[in-house]
């Protein structure tokens, strides 16, 4: 039976992306022998700058942020309940991105490697401030959210299992939480203490500041797991790709993993980097986390064994020959860097550095 993926394309240069994607998978199974198909969701879902451009009124915005959620969602039930193991995402408004992390119980998993260190970053997307939902007054917006014991022990279970997965001599050598926790009335230390108890994993439960400046002056500590919520780990990621995985977020991709019982895990892979709704049309967004997205899903999801290292070793063929968007000092198209990718890729190809991306560790 033909491996299937899904995929879903926001606005912006979502489209551009999605073409990439698709060429990227297709030539990688065919170089295998193989065929993808792709299921693609039949909505184009917006960004911030589209929506925002699109429409005026406050209250058709939430409608909208609401209608992008609402299909998305079933989206990703309907593909999980098919047995399709995952999807490529390009990026939406995070409003409705957001809404649908909380009621699909998401968690972002980003493996670093920091020199002789190996990181892995946890990011409880399913609660907190990012998860919330609005009620408008004149003049003010209320933003209510909440935080649950239940969704802290999910997170920290599939951290704690994911972690054994990424380093199975030995699993984490120590668990850290970067949390606000001093705003939630003792509740989270109290839960925090249980459920290490019931997973017999020392967990480490730090306030933001305290994470920082132990990184900053200890340095990151081997086969550490960092569960963090969204208010750090939103603005830590890409300062700690840039700091310890020396990577731009532009290059790379990344994972969502739901754990909501009816998901049994379904994997949604997307682009580090945003919408870019300045570069729409002009054939110049950096394709590169995209194709790396492809590697990744048809390495794991689609027999293409190889594949990661195939798609980076001609990234780093094309890149020496100076093929580069823009953004990254060169002269050349999305199409052209695309071109010149998929024209070096062969199978068997020997990458002597880290991949930069979800590829790299797994």
């Amino acid at each position: 039976m033909k491996p299937v993926v899904a995929l879903a394309v926001g606005r912006g240069t979502g489209a551009e992306l999605a073409i990439v994607f698709e060429r990227a998978l297709h030539r990688i199974a065919e170089l295998h022998g193989t065929e993808v198909e792709i299921a693609r969701s039949p909505r184009t879902y917006h960004s911030y700058v589209s929506l925002r451009q699109e429409v005026a009124d406050i209250g058709r915005i939430r409608d909208l942020t609401e209608e992008d959620a609402a299909h998305y969602e079933r989206f990703c039930r309907e593909q999980a309940r098919r047995g399709v193991p995952a999807v490529f995402r390009t990026a939406v408004n995070a409003q409705s991105l957001y809404l649908v992390r909380r009621r699909l119980q998401a968690v972002k998993v980003e493996p670093i490697s920091a020199g002789t260190a190996e990181l892995l970053l946890v990011r409880d997307e399913a609660q907190g401030f990012y998860t919330g939902e609005n009620r408008h007054s004149p003049g003010v917006v209320t933003r209510t959210m909440e935080f649950s014991r239940e969704i802290t022990l999910k997170v920290l279970e599939y951290a704690v299992r994911r972690a054994r997965r990424e380093w199975p001599d030995g699993g984490p050598a120590r668990v850290v939480m970067a949390y606000k926790f001093h705003l939630l009335d003792g509740a989270l230390d109290d839960w925090v203490r249980g459920i290490s108890g019931q997973l017999g994993v020392e967990v480490g439960l730090f306030q933001p500041d305290t994470v920082n400046r132990n990184l900053i002056t200890h340095g990151p500590e081997d086969r550490t797991v960092i569960v963090a919520g969204n208010e750090w780990a939103d603005i830590m990621h890409v300062v700690l790709l840039d700091r310890y995985g020396s990577e731009r977020q532009e290059n790379r991709c990344t994972e969502n993993v739901h754990l909501h019982p009816d998901l049994g895990e379904f994997t949604e892979y997307q682009t580090v980097h945003g919408s870019a709704d300045d570069l729409a049309g002009k054939d110049t967004v950096n394709p590169v986390a995209t194709l790396r997205a492809a590697a990744v899903i048809a390495e794991r999801h689609a027999g293409c064994a190889g594949a990661v290292a195939a798609v980076e070793a001609a990234l780093a063929a094309a890149d020496g020959r100076g093929v580069r968007t823009p953004d990254l000092g060169g002269r050349q198209s999305t199409t052209a860097v695309v071109d010149a990718v998929l024209d070096a890729l062969v199978l068997g190809t020997p990458v002597d550095h880290a991949p930069g991306g979800t590829g790299a560790s797994l």
